[in-house]
C-alpha cells in the first residue's frame, strides 16, 4: 500500500466520479489517496475496520473464509464502490477480505472523521443508502442470474472477470494459479463438470491451460459466450 500525497489528482477523481457534493467542506482535507498493487489486501475478514474506501480505479476481489479454511469468492467490484460501508454504519469489524485483481487506487476516510463532519450530512447518508441498497440489488439478480445460466456461462463471465481488466492496461494477461474447488463453488457447479468444461474451452481455443495457471487466449468469443458479466 502506498499513500499518494497529491491534492490534484485526489481533486481529479473527486470530479471524475461526481463525489464533490456528498462531503462537505470539513472533510475534504481528511480525505486520503491509497494505491495498492496487484494482489494486495485491502483489508482483512475479521479485522477492526477503521477506514471506508472509495474505489476509483481498477478492479477489487471480494471473498471470505470458512473456519475450515476454505475461501469462497463472492463478487468483483469495478469503480464507482465503496468498501467497509457496512462497517461503518454498523461498527462491527470486517465482514468479507478484499483484494486487488489489478492495481487500484482507492479515496480513504478514516471512521473518526466520518463520525465527526459526516454523521448527519444528509447528501452523504444518502450516497450511502443508494450504495447499500444497490449492492443488495446487485447480489439478487447475481444469485437469481447464476441460477439460471448453464455452466459455460458462468465459466465464461468468471474468467472475464479474474483475467481482465479494461481499465488498467497493465493487468496481466495470466489469471495465475487457480483453485478449481474454489471456482466451482463460486460459480455453483461440481468440481468434475467444471474440469469438462475447462477442458472443452480449452478444445476451443478459448483459454489455454498450464501447470496449474489459465490464460485466457481468446477474450471476444468468452465475451460472446457470457452474453453479460454476471459477476460485476
Amino acid at each position: 500500500m502506498e499513500e499518494i500525497n497529491d491534492r490534484e489528482q485526489l481533486n481529479d477523481f473527486l470530479k471524475m466520479h461526481e463525489l464533490e457534493p456528498i462531503f462537505n467542506e470539513e472533510l475534504l482535507p481528511h480525505l486520503s489517496l491509497f494505491n495498492f498493487e496487484q494482489g494486495e489486501n485491502i483489508c482483512s475478514q475479521g479485522d477492526a475496520s477503521q477506514y471506508m474506501y472509495i474505489l476509483v480505479k481498477g478492479k477489487l476481489k471480494i471473498y471470505t473464509n470458512s473456519v475450515e479454511g476454505k475461501t469462497l469468492i463472492l463478487s468483483f467490484k469495478t469503480p464507482l464502490e465503496v468498501i467497509g460501508d457496512i462497517e461503518y454504519v454498523q461498527n462491527i469489524p470486517i465482514i468479507n477480505t478484499v483484494e486487488a485483481v489489478s492495481s487500484v487506487t482507492l479515496i480513504g476516510i478514516h471512521h473518526h472523521w466520518l463520525k465527526k463532519y459526516m454523521s448527519d450530512y444528509s447528501p452523504f447518508l444518502q450516497f450511502l443508502l443508494n450504495i447499500i441498497t444497490q449492492k443488495f440489488h446487485l447480489k439478487s439478480n447475481s444469485m437469481s442470474l447464476s441460477l439460471m445460466y448453464p455452466v459455460e456461462v458462468r465459466l465464461a463471465s468468471y474468467l472475464l472477470s479474474v483475467s481482465m481488466d479494461e481499465s488498467d492496461s497493465q493487468m496481466n494477461e495470466q489469471q495465475g494459479s487457480v483453485n478449481l474447488t474454489d471456482t466451482a463453488n463460486f460459480i455453483g457447479t461440481s468440481y468434475r463438470h467444471l474440469n469438462r468444461v475447462i477442458q472443452r474451452f480449452c478444445s476451443e481455443g478459448l483459454i489455454e491451460r498450464n501447470k496449474g495457471s489459465i490464460i485466457v487466449k481468446d477474450r471476444k468469443g468468452l465475451r460472446k459466450l457470457a452474453v453479460q458479466n454476471i459477476y460485476e
